[in-house]
């Protein structure tokens, strides 16, 4: 039995892609193609920021955006070696202008490795690894951060924290809006008849055509379309408003909690070297360099409330027959297997959790989810099921 704690606690919620605004003619400037100056001297943002405030296009002010909140707090003591650093802002921001560059952590003289993750005015700094115990810490934001409407921070902000010793209970990955669906994918969705489905089913931006083998049948209002395979509704992106716009943002819910899965700072490196067939695997973060292989059955050890996340770089691979177990009171909707490359499930194969693929999903005959799949490309299923936590 590998035993061990998860990645930490966090109060932040990593959820909706972020605002982003377009600027057009202002104050009888034009902004085509190169920067245009605003009326009080403010420089619009294709390359130039409203570092003095501005007005925009619609006559709003462009207000300065500040850090209202941070996590762990300034002067924080016995923060978790596997903690993230945050902060929140006063309002929306440009999530590009937000990077490993722009949001530093370091002891010293010595940077901390790691990835940022952007969404909802909150910005989170994953560690790549546990952070030193009983080390102080600095964290900083530059002025090369902008709002969403270009302007930048009034000055760099900076904050410090001191760890302790101890690893915290793991925190899960929150989904967003994505997490209204059971299935969600970008390019398509397949089904040999026979699949059942508990849970919406949704697709963007591909459409309605590109769901193929539940012989769709269209609701009145054309927002949505059921299925005599589907206990839910089925979205497209070329259905009516709100369906739309509701995919996109849910879409981009999904690749934001793809990217913040990837990002926690692993408990385990390449265990059983990509194999971990017959083990039983307490909570905590698992990263493999290369695909993994279950070969037999898995069992998940765990309480309620304790959290798995799989970090896999290459394909997941499930043997026909075998089974992800769990025990103990341990729940699909805490269970995450992020891969980087394909994932299949043999026949008749059964796993539990949340699947986060940024290639294809694909389920053979009679495999079955207790979880949710969430593709960045396509899912086919041949007979198979899959309900929603």
């Amino acid at each position: 039995m590998i035993d061990l704690k998860a990645s930490h606690p966090g109060p932040l919620a990593l959820i909706a892609a972020s605002l982003v605004l377009c600027f057009g003619a202002a104050c009888g400037e034009s902004n085509s193609g190169s920067p245009g100056v605003l009326g009080d001297g403010g420089v619009l943002g294709d390359g130039g920021n409203l570092n003095d405030g501005g007005t925009l296009p619609d006559g709003r002010s462009a207000t300065t955006p500040t850090v209202v909140s941070t996590a762990p707090v300034s002067g924080g003591l016995g923060v978790s070696l596997n903690g993230n650093v945050s902060a929140t802002f006063s309002e929306a921001m440009d999530s590009a202008s937000l990077t490993a560059a722009t949001f530093t952590v370091s002891s010293g003289s010595a940077s901390v490795p790691g990835k940022v993750v952007y969404a909802n005015a909150t910005a989170v700094f994953w560690p790549a690894a546990h952070l030193a115990s009983n080390a102080m810490f600095t964290a900083t934001i530059t002025t090369a951060a902008r709002s969403a409407a270009g302007v930048a921070l009034g000055a760099s902000y900076s904050w410090t924290f001191t760890t302790g010793t101890t690893v915290a209970p793991g925190l899960g990955v929150n989904l967003g809006t994505a997490a209204d669906y059971a299935i969600l994918a970008k390019s398509g969705v397949s089904t040999v008849p026979g699949s059942a489905i508990t849970g919406n089913l949704g697709v963007s931006p591909a459409a309605a055509t590109y769901i193929t083998g539940f012989s769709l049948i269209a609701d009145a209002t054309k927002v949505f379309a059921t299925s005599t395979q589907v206990v839910g509704k089925v979205f497209a992106a070329d259905y009516m408003p709100p369906t739309p716009s509701k995919l996109t943002v849910a879409v981009g819910d999904m690749e934001i909690a793809f990217t913040d899965a990837a990002a926690r700072a692993p408990d385990v490196t390449e265990l059983g070297a990509g194999d971990i067939g017959g083990k039983t695997l307490t909570p905590g973060v698992y990263k493999w360099g290369t695909g993994l292989l279950v070969p037999t059955n898995v069992t998940l050890a765990g309480s309620a409330t304790d959290v798995w996340i799989f970090q896999i770089a290459k394909d997941l691979t499930m043997s026909s027959a075998t089974k992800i177990l769990l025990s103990g009171g341990a729940q699909p909707k805490n269970v995450f297997w992020q891969v980087a490359g394909m994932v299949e499930l043999g026949t008749t194969a059964h796993c539990e959790g949340i699947v986060l693929g940024q290639t294809a999903i694909t389920l053979r005959t009679g495999a079955s989810v207790n979880g949710r799949l969430l593709a960045q490309t396509a899912v086919t299923l041949d007979g198979s099921t899959v309900v929603a936590p």
